[in-house]
């Protein structure tokens, strides 16, 4: 490439050298004169010249064309996109003789005007409009992209594929064939069609596709667009639904997770209804049914590793290879804790060990444990704690029917309603504790198979009822505190937690109208024992025969003292007869 300097040089050199031929000629040069004027080419303005380039400068690309002086071409007309030049010196090149001379002396060239009437001689030559030319989509305009032809040419938005929208850009730097929608030469607009063509090439591969499809056959397809229910596969002109059953032997959740448009797979045709023109692929068959060997592969006990794929609020679902999941419901994934959810203690892609516990092949399930594959704490649990051991922890909840409390970690006992006094009613355990309070308890009974502790409290002290019986005697005096009052008698507290019933018919010796009228709570009644259930902890009172005792003593009492009154009558009787008798 040579500077401006030198071009100047040039061009000066080259004047003189015409301006010697010219003098030559006048003094008689001879044949060499004529010559040299022979060899001269006389071009035209707007005529296509071919030359071949010589010299290369910063802003001109000079051209001998075989005119009697160079041509020039800005340099900028041979730059590609990234500004590269892309001509060299001694390569042939063609362009549109512009004029004759600039200031310097040169022919004025253009190669894009040239390139502008080669492109649209090949559009002519292709059949003008309705024709078909190549060209290279170069940039982004306002409702469409602009293809180099050799000319710039207008590809509205809607005629770049078959499905229009989206990002134009990825477009950009496309070579491609492309049809002439509409031309105008005087205004140099020429509009553009890519879709056109890829709909007849489309249609014509259709209708390649339906002469020779049948169902069982593996075609080459592209995916095209993916839906909740399976994904569309143009196989060749012709679209086939590959429903999500049929891409994977596994359980796959959405036809995302394994596809995405543009992917080409290989699938099975596995029904052609040529009526209604529908087509049914699969994925999945084009591999062999994992499922087959199952049975040979997983037995129950054998321990496997696997990764989590999935979770759902009932248990994982754990990959144990392609195409084959087991499930870990959520209660039998630890032995100690109670989760609401897998989530709790798994994440997706976690690997983990787990044990098969069932397999079934019809169905396609294999249960899987996850709990199994490590040791049960509660097999050791009734050696730690033998019934009768003594044990305190902090209550974990309290319900309608008892409490839980901690034992160690994971591991609760309960303590039913039931276990808590020996003598109070407890409607609920709420009544007596609170969340969090430390209590002691006695081990009544470890169930290890189905992971119950079961505890006590009153179990803690002595049953109070097993003296009951020699305490209360019947026929012994007792007074209480009325604690309820029914419609079939009262209740009297002799101890505390202690109660005695007095039935309605023991009231009174007389007929009893009402209950609540003869009692309240909180009054004194004194009665007499009849009797001590100590199986069914019951102790029967009665007030009508504490009456009839107290009349019977009276009466024994009165009638002992009237035996004493005579007995002491008669003595005196008797004595004063014998002082009588003395003194006579």
């Amino acid at each position: 490439m040579i500077d401006d300097k030198e071009m100047t040089s040039r061009t000066d050199t080259t004047i003189r050298r015409f301006a010697d031929m010219d003098d030559e000629t006048e003094q008689g040069g001879g044949e060499f004169a004529e010559l040299f004027k022979e060899s001269i080419k006389h071009h035209q303005v707007g005529e296509i010249v071919t030359g071949r380039v010589v010299h290369i400068t910063q802003e001109y690309v000079l051209v001998d064309i075989g005119y009697k002086s160079e041509g020039s071409i800005p340099v900028s007309e041979f730059l590609d996109e990234e500004g590269n030049l892309t001509v060299k010196e001694g390569d042939e090149v063609k362009a549109v003789f512009d004029r004759k001379e600039n200031q310097k002396g040169y022919a004025v060239l253009s190669r894009r005007k040239a390139e502008r009437l080669a492109a649209w001689d090949a559009i002519d030559e292709a059949g003008g409009e309705g024709g078909i030319v190549e060209g290279k989509i170069v940039g982004k305009v306002k409702g469409g992209l602009t293809v180099d032809i050799g000319m710039q040419a207008f590809l509205p938005a809607s005629q770049v594929d078959l499905r229009p929208g989206g990002n134009l850009d990825k477009y950009i730097g496309v070579t491609d064939r492309f049809k002439v929608l509409k031309l105008n030469k005087k205004r140099g607009n020429i509009v553009l069609s890519r879709r056109v063509l890829m709909e007849e090439e489309r249609e014509s591969s259709r209708k390649g596709t339906l002469a020779g499809l049948a169902e069982g056959q593996v075609r080459e397809g592209v995916v095209k667009n993916i839906t909740d229910y399976g994904a569309f596969v143009d196989i060749g002109g012709v679209d086939g639904l590959l429903h999500v059953t049929d891409m994977s032997w596994g359980r796959l959740g959405h036809p995302s997770e394994m596809l995405k448009p543009g992917d080409k797979i290989s699938v099975k045709v596995l029904k052609y209804d040529q009526e209604k023109g529908k087509i049914s692929l699969g994925l999945k068959q084009i591999s062999p049914d994992p499922w087959l060997a199952v049975e040979n592969r997983y037995h129950v006990g054998d321990r496997i590793a696997g990764r989590v794929v999935s979770l759902a609020e009932y248990g994982a679902f754990i990959a144990l290879e392609d195409g084959i999941e087991g499930l870990v419901h959520v209660s039998e994934m630890s032995w100690t804790k109670r989760l609401r959810h897998p989530s709790e203690i798994l994440t997706v892609g976690d690997e983990v060990e787990t044990v098969v516990l069932g397999v079934d092949t019809g169905n396609r399930r294999i249960s899987l444990g996850l709990k199994q594959a490590q040791s049960n704490p509660w097999t050791q649990l009734e050696e730690r704690y033998p019934v009768g051991t003594k044990l305190e922890g902090q209550i974990k909840s309290i319900t309608d029917f008892g409490v839980f409390i901690g034992i160690e970690e994971g591991i609760d006992g309960l303590v039913h309603v039931s276990d808590i006094s020996w003598t109070k009613r407890v409607k609920h355990p709420g009544e007596i504790f609170s969340k969090g309070q430390t209590v002691q308890a006695v081990v009544l009974n470890v169930d290890a198979e189905n992971e119950r502790l079961s505890l006590g409290i009153k179990q803690l002290t002595p049953d109070p009822w097993s003296v009951i019986p020699a305490t209360y005697r019947p026929g012994t005096r007792v007074r209480g505190k009325v604690t309820s009052v029914t419609d079939f008698g009262v209740f009297l507290e002799i101890e505390e937690g202690i109660e005695g019933l007095i039935h309605v018919s023991e009231l009174s010796r007389e007929k009893v109208a009402s209950t609540k009228e003869f009692a309240s709570v909180g009054d004194e009644l004194e009665a007499v024992v009849l009797s001590v259930d100590e199986g069914d902890k019951k102790i029967a009172l009665s007030i009508k025969s504490l009456q009839a005792a107290t009349e019977k003593a009276e009466i024994e009492s009165y009638m002992q003292a009237q035996g004493e009154a005579t007995s002491n009558l008669g003595a005196l009787l008797r004595e004063g007869l014998r002082k009588n008798g003395d003194n006579d």
